[in-house]
């Protein structure tokens, strides 16, 4: 290598944006916490990663972060993926005590999640919350939640049973109206369409500012959106990442998200700095 001749030039944001875009779009999903056996572990369910992929993203799961690492990781980050899981919310962010302790708890997700959502939303990054993921948003921006909706009246019974085939677990369980005027009916299209359900817990006061995107026959509310953040997002309580290559709703939700991460990839960024 000749020094003289040899020109190494320094990065633009040009060339950076350029190579941004050549990647698909990194999407952040967040791990549970689980013991297996004596071991405390990490874990994520599998259909949640598909749908990232599904979504035509990157995924990138990550361990519960303390909250100095939020702002490195989203900057690695062109959208957030929130995901179910067996565990609730601990209800002492919405000023209650647990209501059935055999159930499961995950304070360490509840730690990083709930002050990623508000960062997030602020930013205007893409989120797509499911399941647990809606209901922690809801509860990051103020709102609280059925700890048990099946003994509230006149609530149905949401939960799947476990003895239950899991196909039947997932299958459909009912269906949703669509609130006119908000981001289902543009994406959809319909005024309702079926769902499964799987929770125990759900939303109970929806945090100010919030929009109810959809509820069940019986009222209870089952997708939401924040109108007053800058990018897109959209929190639903079924789980439309089972099967969901084979489920035109699914797909179309998760085609607009990943199309938002795509668009927050790609977005104008500042020079980087020379010298």
């Amino acid at each position: 290598m000749n020094p003289d001749t040899d020109t190494h030039p320094l990065p633009t944001a040009t060339n950076a944006a350029s190579a941004a875009a050549r990647r698909p779009p990194v999407i952040l999903l967040p791990s549970c916490q689980k013991m297996l056996g004596p071991y405390p572990s990490h874990t994520i369910g599998r259909k949640y990663v598909d749908a990232a992929r599904l979504a035509g993203g990157l995924p990138l799961v990550v361990t519960p972060a303390d909250p100095a690492e939020l702002d490195t990781y989203l900057a690695l980050a062109d959208g957030v993926l929130l995901t179910g899981s067996p565990s609730n919310v601990h209800p002492s962010h919405f000023g209650e005590d647990v209501h059935n302790p055999t159930l499961p708890l995950d304070p360490e997700r509840d730690r990083w999640t709930l002050p990623v959502i508000r960062r997030v939303l602020a930013l205007g990054m893409p989120l797509l919350a499911i399941c647990r993921g809606t209901q922690e948003v809801n509860v990051a921006l103020g709102g609280s939640l059925y700890q048990a909706v099946q003994d509230v009246g006149p609530f149905a019974d949401h939960r799947s049973r476990d003895e239950d085939p899991v196909d039947v677990q997932y299958g459909p369980a009912h269906e949703v109206i669509v609130e006119h005027g908000g981001v289902l009916q543009a994406l959809l299209g319909v005024p309702r369409f079926s769902v499964n359900s799987l929770h125990g817990q759900a939303v109970q006061r929806l945090a100010d500012g919030l929009r109810v995107e959809a509820r069940a026959p019986d009222g209870l509310i089952e997708a939401f959106s924040l109108p007053s953040a800058p990018g897109f997002n959209l929190c639903v309580q079924w789980h439309p990442e089972w099967q969901a290559a084979s489920n035109p709703i699914s797909m179309t939700l998760l085609r607009a998200f990943g199309q938002a991460c795509q668009s927050w990839r790609d977005r104008p960024r500042a020079p980087l700095p020379v010298g």
